[in-house]
């Protein structure tokens, strides 16, 4: 089995809720999608999504992951798709970093891997572990009551995991709003759900104390990605009791190295575009097991393609150490492809169909941008 056409299709992904908001002032409205087919000389093909969360969030945007595959995808022609080691080697020798672009490449290699022996990805990946994995809501900063609406939204929608956007400014209420808006949302916590407090990188340490010292006793979350920097994060960790993962800073093979190393965290958001797909994906998760740290498997963003690698990765995850998965789906308002993987019963569960189990909608797609054979 060879790799014989490779597909590039770009489509506009619109927030659900209109405006997303991070720390630093960061707004969002629509996220670009860049969507791959990989196509092999039987006809088997694969589907990957790699959609960065703006420009302003990691060192990735939509227009370098369309170049990445630019440079990438001649690379790759007439090459075995289920050698994924092989494959991520030729990217890396194409093109150095840039694991957005890689990833879309790497998913649907992986698809057409599962599709060539009929088994599901996550099989392949390691096994399933059987068990429904929560699913995790993004709750972007606002006023406290308007996040604890948001929250019991979602709950009653039945998310189990809430992951809560902080990180204002003095001039916008800072350590003293964001202890306003952490303790409305965990007001009306129920046995069993799990929150993050998600600053992404928009705090230094003078803040994050300021702010930790501000919440009455007895608060149970985790905080993640605090501060911006492996220094800043550090220094905190050092005076800080509460449990800290780590997102942004936790990207490549060396970072996760890093973090056990100097033991920094006690966990990782692992998000498959960001750590470059689900090849390096499934080395995170290995080295975070066999270190004792928890794991969320989420992505930056995307539509039903990319929560399929989500599901399946997550799906490989032992349920101690898996605190939840977060469902893309629900932040964009386009359905790019079925995917049979609903939230049941506190949780989902990975589909049984061979490959990642998507079928795109090229009536949405539309015709491909680029087309590289």
């Amino acid at each position: 089995m060879k790799i014989a056409k490779i597909e590039l299709y770009q489509i506009d992904l619109p927030y659900s809720g209109g405006l997303y908001k991070l720390s630093g002032g960061r707004e969002y409205r629509s996220f670009d999608a860049s969507i791959v087919r990989v196509i092999t000389d039987d006809g088997t093909e694969g589907w990957g999504e790699s959609t960065p969360f703006g420009s302003s969030y990691i060192a990735a945007h939509a227009g370098g992951t369309r170049a990445g595959i630019a440079e990438i995808a001649p690379h790759l022609l007439g090459r075995d798709p289920r050698q994924l080691d092989r494959i991520n080697e030729a990217m890396d020798e194409a093109l150095l970093g840039h694991n957005h672009a890689k990833t879309a490449i790497d998913v649907a290699c992986w698809d057409v891997f599962g599709k060539s022996v009929g088994m599901p990805v996550c099989d392949l990946l390691g096994g399933r572990t059987e068990f429904r994995m929560p699913t995790i809501s993004s709750i972007y900063s606002g006023t406290p009551e308007d996040m604890r609406a948001r929250v019991a939204d979602h709950r009653a929608r039945g998310y189990r995991g809430h992951s809560v956007k902080i990180g204002a400014l003095d001039s916008e209420g800072g350590p003293a709003l964001d202890a306003e808006r952490i303790t409305a949302c965990l007001a009306d916590r129920q046995p069993g759900e799990f929150f993050l407090v998600d600053a992404n990188g928009g705090l230094i340490p003078e803040t994050a104390l300021r702010l930790l010292r501000l919440l009455p006793a007895g608060l149970d979350f985790v905080l993640e990605a605090p501060c911006a920097t492996w220094r800043e994060t550090l220094s905190l960790r050092q005076r800080c009791s509460v449990p800290i993962i780590l997102d942004e800073l936790a990207q490549t093979d060396e970072d996760i190295l890093r973090l056990v190393a100097m033991d920094v965290a006690d966990g990782i958001g692992l998000k498959i575009s960001k750590n470059g797909g689900l090849t390096h994906g499934r080395r995170h998760r290995d080295i975070c097991l066999a270190a004792g740290l928890s794991i969320s498997v989420q992505d930056t963003v995307g539509s039903a393609i990319a929560f399929a690698g989500i599901v399946h990765l997550g799906q490989t995850v032992p349920e101690q150490s898996l605190r939840c998965i977060l469902d893309c789906r629900d932040m964009v308002s386009i359905e790019t492809a079925a995917f049979d993987a609903p939230v049941e019963h506190g949780g989902v569960l990975a589909p049984k169909l061979p490959g990642l189990g998507v079928t795109p909608d090229l009536s949405v797609l539309g015709a491909p941008k680029e087309t590289y054979d």
